[in-house]
Order: structure tokens, then sequence, then C-alpha cells
């Protein structure tokens, strides 16, 4: 009987050498970029998706863009004077926190700077963010925008989504086949920590209110060795 590929053993050893050679690989890729590109730029991302990242790093093909395993950046970079893999280096490995990475090109800066402050792309907020806005569904037959259009430009919610959205917390019975509200109902408020039944409503009805932006807070450059913070972003 052959054996089960569920009962093959993994052997954690073999786990742990590819992964030392994946930083190895990204820590040598920071420090060729670095000596190859004439700028290299620490940036943030609010409301992270793949899919925007994705045409982000389609947009500066000529470039090399580094995302996640900061602490391996940073040290690739070099953490202080001493061991900084070029001149001042060091200098920017202190932005490397959080949901931020590392953009080698030979771009301008006012071009760069320019591109990601008109770069915002907006989808649906997931659960555990904060709203950016208050969404009342009005009492009556609920459509399928919820309100955020006039109702001659929008259409019934089907009556197959009510126990759908009666799931979500909306108190809604059907009437002659119809979906329906006694009394307004909110889905969130502005400010409000989003929790799943929230963002699923707030999807259905169309209401997108997260927004991927890329910010830039420093860049180095390989001609003058400074590093320069993005005061534009400290003051946002």
């Amino acid at each position: 009987m052959p054996k089960s590929k569920r009962a093959k053993v993994v052997h954690l050893s073999k786990t742990e050498k590819k992964g030392k050679e994946l930083t190895h690989r990204l820590f040598a890729a920071v420090r060729e970029s670095a000596d190859q590109y004439q700028y290299c730029f620490v940036f943030s991302v609010e409301n992270m998706r793949n899919t925007y990242l994705k045409e982000v790093r389609s947009e500066f093909a000529d470039s090399r863009l580094f995302f996640g395993k900061t602490k391996v950046m940073a040290k690739a970079l070099g953490l202080t004077p001493e061991e900084e893999h070029l001149p001042n280096l060091s200098k920017l490995s202190k932005y490397l926190e959080g949901n931020v990475g590392l953009l080698c090109t030979s771009r301008d800066p006012e071009s760069i700077l320019s591109h990601f402050d008109s770069y915002i792309q907006t989808d649906f907020a997931r659960a555990g963010t904060s709203s950016t806005r208050e969404l009342i569904i009005p009492a009556g037959t609920v459509y399928s925008r919820g309100g955020e259009l006039a109702e001659e430009d929008d259409v019934p919610l089907p009556h197959s989504l009510e126990i759908t959205v009666r799931k979500w917390g909306m108190p809604t019975k059907l009437v002659k086949g119809r979906v329906v509200l006694e009394d307004p109902y909110t889905v969130c408020k502005e400010g409000d920590v989003l929790n799943s039944h929230q963002t699923a409503l707030l999807k259905l009805f169309g209401v997108a209110t997260a927004e991927f932006k890329v910010d830039i807070k420093a860049y180095w450059s390989a001609a003058t060795h400074e590093v320069k913070e993005n005061h534009a972003t400290e003051e946002e």
C-alpha cells in the first residue's frame, strides 16, 4: 500500500535552511540594489492590499522594490556607521519599522514623491480597522446601494439576501417579496472599529472606505550620501 503524502515527515532543519537561504538572498539583493541605483526610499503602506502593491511593482519595473522582513533590510543597509554598507545608509535603516518597504531606483526624488502623492486606491474596509464615515440605511425598502443613490437610480435588494443581512445584524423582514426596515439602521459611525458583520454590510452595499496609500518616509542619495526625510508625510 502506497504511503500517504499526509504522513510524510518534513524535517525542520530543511525548512530552517530554506528560510536562512531566503534571508541571505534578501540581504544580498538589498545591498546589490543600493550599489546599482541612485536612490533608496523607505515607504510605508496604509491599508495594505497585495493587488495594489503589485501595481506599484509593475509601475517601477525599472527599479527594485522590497517589502517585508524589515530587520533583514535594515541589517543589509547597516544599523550603525561602523557596519553600514555605504556612507550614511545606517541613517535610513531607522525608518524600517512597521508596515514599510524599500524602493531602490534611479528616478529623481521629485517624480517619486509626486507619483505617490497622487496614488490612492480605494477598497473595502477590513475588520479591525476604523471606519472613516457613517452609513445609515433608511427605513422602508432596502436598496442595493443602501440609500447611497436615489431610489430611481437604484434597485431593491434581492429578497434572497434578507436572511443574510439579518444574520449580519440588520433587523429586516420580508414584506411582499421586498427586504424592509421598520426604522433606519446604522451600519457604522465614523471612528468605529469595524467588525466582520459591519465590513460585510459595507461591501454588500458597495461602500468602499479603505484607502491604499504609499507614503515616502525618507530617502538616501548615492550622489550626496545624504538622507532626507519627507516632511510632508510627517505633517499628515
